[in-house]
Order: structure tokens, then C-alpha cells, then sequence
């Protein structure tokens, strides 16, 4: 480093220019002079004394490391042992920006060099991830720059048939192949120790939050054991790795988990946080006991894949004046439906996103909350310890409320309380189980709802699909051939001189043809001669017919605008929606 630093106890706690003063990098009177254009202009002093050119990026970070007790190393002086430069995946080095230089496998600790105090997260993730004690040392960023790239050379980015080969010659693991469930516990917590069990979950996480995945699954079966990640709606597999390391992996997700190692007949829940690239993810994780281990499936909530925009979700441009309209009414419900997994809570936050301002309190209750949003109160519903949608929505109203999400409306109480709210001036947003928006009448009056209670308060049902899009890189046009048209109810005279495109398939999409999910959506508007029908308990074809009628455009109708206009398939909105009587 280009000053000496002296001993940390020295610097711990001090005030910044006070370090850099201890740091032999600046005078009290070229800190006096930074204090006094702070007082004129504000901002951080470490940036005025950068801007100013007192001192440099890299002098200015060592004093915020030395700040909070934190070292400084000299990595571009060691040559770092290759067991301790294999303890941390190349994938990892790179995301995390860090290299391990010391070992104490009797403690488990290990010592890395980062070139940022900010990048605290990296030795949080390091420790959740590998199970390590992590001591953090700061460094310069060009010489950690240099070390990352000699430790880990592009080409020794490893990958999961290596891991997996690496897994099947471990002499170690192989032992545990025919003992079944007759594992003790210490003999559980040292598999879930396993370094190449570790790195072959980290590498695993890592591919699958960079291919935007989902979730993960991991599926123990009679004679296999498959890994599989769901990409736009769709499962892919991974190199399976052998059944025996069943128990190891999924005892490793506990730990991570911070859940019941021990604990192997009972489904269990938990969250994992992690940041990757700067990306806070979130990993929702989900075991369940079945006839040949557990099953686990983790859920992947990556905040920067997500947007909560009404304009980003699909909603096209007539879509959107009518949902700004709905979501800006002084009180009633608007009930957004389709099956699990069609995108409802994205469309709901991206409502409530644009409603959020420091005028308007703004209350849910969800199960699970998949992002946490600022200005948001929001309330995890735990139906073990009694705390169901219902009473949540009780408590709701004491609180004072402006707008209530209820992530679903699953029995007579729930929406009993919802229309509660609704007719005492609040607005309510929240979920149904349904197939299309006139259904989720019918639905909601076999939940016992009285209908004159219904028509009163339901402003609208918003129905939505999800359906992929056409890969932009290996887009082709092609001509659709009668039969394929027949699956639509369309004839060649329909479709004119209109083009159709498919995606040929390119290294850019997997070679699937598709590339991320756009949203088709069915908006009913109950108006007055659908709440008619209503009162007059009428069918759902009948309520269906008067919508059409009254302008909703169908799932089906949304989703050959979007065929049209080249965003995706026919076999796509074929799959996701019905044709209309």
C-alpha cells in the first residue's frame, strides 16, 4: 500500500479525517478546509476530499475499512496455497469480487481480501453459502483485480459435470451410498459440510439466478436424483449428480436455511438472502418428506428481474388507462385471477407501486411477502400460529388504512371482512383461484358471499395468462399452416396478409426460441347490466356473453393481439388460454 498503516486499534471508531490524519495521507488543515466546504454544500466529506484530489478512491476506502476495524492486506506480495484458492468456487471469486488467502480448517475460518468496505455482503454470503467464519481484509482494487484473474483464470470456471465427477471420486461421500436413512446427526451435519456438496449448491444457485430462473428443484427418486430449474414457465434438467448425496444437499439448504437439520419427516420452510452482482435475492426454500428423501424446491425472488411498472407487465395501452382508472376509485374490490404462478402478485405490486406515495398508507397481507416494498406495510400471513388472511384483515382496519392488499381471498371470512372494507371507504386489491374473470363470480357466491354484497362492492375482475416471448436474437417469420390456424378458430381469409414468427433457436435462448414472459390479460368491468346479472344469480356464460358484449377483450382475443404483433407463438396462447363459446 503507498502509506503505512498504523495498528488498527489506532483508527477503529475514529472520525474520518482523523484517520486520514493517523494515516499519514493529509494535514488538520486540509481536513479543516474539506470540513468547511462541507458545511457550505453538504455531502460526504471523503468525496469532497476525492473531488478535491487530497486523496485518492483507494486511500479513501482504506480509511472507511480501517473506520470499522477492518485490516488492510498486501495481496499482490503472497502466493496463496492452491487448497485455500479451491475453498471458493471461481464463479463465486468472480461475482463476489474477493480471493481467500488463509485457512484455519481447525476453526473453520477463513480470511479474504475485498477491495471495497461496502462489500460486506460478499463475506455474509461467503459465510451462508461455504459455512465459514469470514474475516474480511481490505486491499488495493487493482491488485485484487490482478489476483482474481491469476487464481482464477477464465477457463477454470468450473462446471457442474466437474463438480459432479469431483463428488463421484470423493471417497468420503461414496461411503454414505448404501446407508439410507440410518444416518446419525453428527454424520448429517458432516455431510452438509462437504466442500464439493458446497460448491456444486453454490454453483448450481449461481447458473440458475444468471439464467433468470424461477426456482430449483431438487427430486430424490428410487434410483435418481434430479435437479431441475424452471426458465419462463418451462422445467430444464441438470446434470444429475448420483443419489447418494440426496441427504447431503438437502441437509446443506437447511443450514443455510437456519432450519432443522435433524428434522426429516416434517415439511419444513425457511429464506435464504444473498447478493448477487448487487442484486439482492431472496431464495424462498420449501422441503418436503417423500417416499426416497426430501424434496426441495427453491423459490428464486430477484428483485432486479422484477417490474413494477403498469406499463413494463404487458398491459397494453387501452388495458392501461382502464387499470389506472380502477386502482385510483376511492373504494371497492378489484380482484386479479388466474392459476399459480400467471403473474397476479407482480400485476398487484405493480398497482400498488404506482399508488404509493407518502399521502396514502398502504397495508398487505401475503403468504409468503415475495418483495419488500418501501412505503409498504406489509404483513406475513402464519396460519400455524393463527394469524390467517381473515384476522390479519381484521386487525387491518384499526390501523387506519387508505388501501388493503389481501394476497387471496380463500374462504367466506376473508371476503367477508374484504367487503367490510370495501363499503367503509377502503380499497381493496386481491387474488382469486379462477380460470377466466367472469368465473371468479361464480366463485366468489359459492364462497357464501350474498350477491346484493358482490355487485356493491366488486369493481372489477382482471384475468391474466403469462406466455413467452419470442426470442429477439433468432426471431424468423414463417407462414402458419392451416391446421395450426384451425387451433386458433381462424381461417387463412381471417389472418389476410398478416406475419407470424416463431423463434429458430440460438445460444442467446437455450435454444428453446423463446426469451422471457409477457402478460395477456381479460379486464371485466362490473357495470350495471352486470350487476344485474348478478342479483339474478345468472350463469357464468351468460355474464360472460354481457361482458363481451359491454367491450372485455378475452384472454384469447389479448392473447392473438400479441401473435400478431410478433410478440409470441401461436402454440403459446394456445396453451395458456380457452376458446370463447
Amino acid at each position: 500500500m503507498p502509506q503505512t498503516m498504523p495498528p488498527i486499534e489506532q483508527l477503529r471508531g475514529r472520525q474520518l479525517g482523523r484517520v486520514l490524519i493517523k494515516m499519514n495521507v493529509l494535514k488538520r488543515r486540509d481536513v479543516q478546509d474539506a470540513l468547511d466546504i462541507q458545511k457550505q454544500r453538504g455531502g460526504p466529506i471523503g468525496t469532497i476530499l476525492v473531488e478535491s484530489g487530497q486523496i485518492t478512491e483507494e486511500q479513501l476506502n482504506l480509511a472507511l475499512a480501517a473506520q470499522v476495524g477492518m485490516e488492510s492486506v498486501e495481496i499482490s506480495s503472497m502466493e496463496i496455497a492452491k487448497e485455500v484458492i479451491d475453498l471458493v468456487p471461481a464463479q463465486m471469486a468472480n461475482t463476489y469480487k474477493l480471493v481467500p488467502f488463509e485457512f484455519d480448517a481447525e476453526k473453520k475460518s477463513i480470511k479474504v481480501a475485498i477491495d471495497s468496505p461496502d462489500n460486506f455482503r460478499a463475506t455474509d454470503d461467503l459465510k451462508t453459502l461455504m459455512g465459514f467464519d469470514v474475516h474480511a481484509y481490505i486491499c488495493d482494487a487493482a491488485a485484487l483485480q490482478q489476483a482474481i484473474e491469476k487464481y482464477y483464470p477464465e477457463d477454470a470456471v468450473e462446471s457442474l459435470a466437474s463438480v459432479i465427477d469431483e463428488i463421484v471420486s470423493d471417497t468420503d461421500l461414496a461411503a454414505f451410498a448404501d446407508r439410507g436413512e440410518s444416518i446419525d446427526l453428527e454424520e448429517i451435519k458432516e455431510l452438509a459440510d462437504a466442500n464439493p456438496v458446497k460448491r456444486l449448491l453454490n454453483l448450481v444457485l449461481l447458473q440458475a439466478i444468471r439464467d433468470k430462473a424461477a426456482d430449483i428443484h431438487f427430486e430424490p427418486f428410487e434410483d435418481e436424483y434430479k435437479m431441475r430449474y424452471r426458465i419462463d414457465g418451462v422445467l430444464y434438467e441438470m446434470v444429475p449428480p448420483p443419489r447418494y448425496i440426496a441427504m447431503a444437499i438437502s441437509s446443506r439448504i437447511k443450514v443455510m436455511a437456519s432450519l432443522d437439520i435433524a428434522e426429516r419427516r416434517m415439511p419444513q420452510d425457511g429464506r435464504i438472502e444473498l447478493m448477487v452482482g448487487g442484486n439482492q435475492i431472496d431464495l424462498r426454500v420449501a422441503i418436503l418428506p417423500t417416499m426416497f428423501g426430501e424434496s426441495v424446491v427453491m423459490r428464486i425472488l430477484d428483485r432486479s428481474n422484477v417490474q413494477l411498472d403498469l406499463d413494463k407487465v404487458g398491459l397494453r395501452d387501452d388495458d392501461i388507462a382502464v387499470m389506472d382508472q380502477l386502482i385510483r376509485k376511492p373504494n371497492g374490490i378489484v380482484v386479479v385471477t388466474g392459476p399459480t404462478g400467471s403473474g397476479k402478485t407482480t400485476t398487484l405490486y405493480a398497482a400498488l407501486n404506482t399508488l404509493n406515495s407518502p399521502e396514502v398508507k398502504i397495508l398487505t397481507a401475503e403468504d409468503p411477502v415475495e418483495y419488500d416494498i418501501d412505503g409498504l406495510v406489509q404483513v406475513q400471513v402464519r396460519a400455524d400460529i393463527g394469524l390467517t388472511f381473515g384476522r390479519a384483515l381484521r386487525s387491518f382496519l384499526r390501523q387506519d388504512p387508505d388501501i388493503i392488499l389481501v394476497g387471496e381471498i380463500r374462504d367466506l371470512e376473508t371476503a367477508q371482512i374484504a367487503v367490510q372494507a370495501a363499503l367503509t371507504g377502503h380499497l381493496v386489491f386481491s387474488t382469486l383461484h379462477t380460470n377466466d374473470a367472469p368465473s371468479s363470480i361464480a366463485r366468489l357466491l359459492d364462497l357464501g358471499l350474498e350477491s346484493f354484497l358482490v355487485t356493491a362492492t366488486v369493481e372489477a375482475i382482471v384475468a391474466q395468462r403469462l406466455v413467452r416471448r419470442i426470442c429477439k436474437n433468432c426471431k424468423t417469420e414463417f407462414a402458419p399452416t392451416e391446421e395450426l390456424l384451425m387451433e386458433l378458430n381462424l381461417t387463412p381469409e381471417d389472418v389476410g396478409d398478416r406475419t407470424f414468427f416463431y423463434g429458430k433457436g440460438c445460444d442467446y435462448c437455450n435454444n428453446t426460441g423463446y426469451r422471457g414472459r409477457t402478460a395477456i390479460y381479460e379486464i371485466m368491468v362490473v357495470d350495471d347490466p352486470i350487476r344485474e346479472l348478478i342479483m339474478r344469480r345468472a350463469s357464468t356464460n351468460v355474464i360472460r356473453a354481457q361482458a363481451v358484449k359491454g367491450g372485455m377483450r378475452t384472454l384469447r382475443e389479448s392473447g392473438l393481439l400479441t401473435i400478431f404483433e410478433g410478440v409470441t407463438t401461436i402454440e403459446e396462447v394456445v396453451k395458456e388460454t380457452i376458446v370463447e363459446d
